[in-house]
């Protein structure tokens, strides 16, 4: 699935799922945010760890590693 991230007029940043699954994100997001990424990954833990690679903060670590890392062409997601 496809990932965005958004950078605010402010400096803070959302990174949320792309196309409707990102719509209640983005309706968040002030009018002059801009989309400054955007990534393709198969589960929520490859999606973040990416996120992390670009933003130079190291490795990724995630307290739910099995939940974290079910794909999301798992039943339910819709995809």
């Amino acid at each position: 699935m496809k990932h965005e991230l958004w950078l605010e007029p402010d400096g803070c940043q959302t990174f949320c799922l792309a196309d409707a699954h990102g719509d209640g994100a983005r309706r968040l997001l002030h009018e002059k945010a801009k989309l400054i990424w955007e990534v393709e990954a198969e589960s929520h833990f490859v999606a973040m760890s990416k996120y992390y690679s670009y933003m130079d903060w190291g490795e990724y670590q995630t307290d739910f590693p099995e939940q974290d890392q079910i794909p999301y062409t798992e039943p339910g997601w819709g995809v």
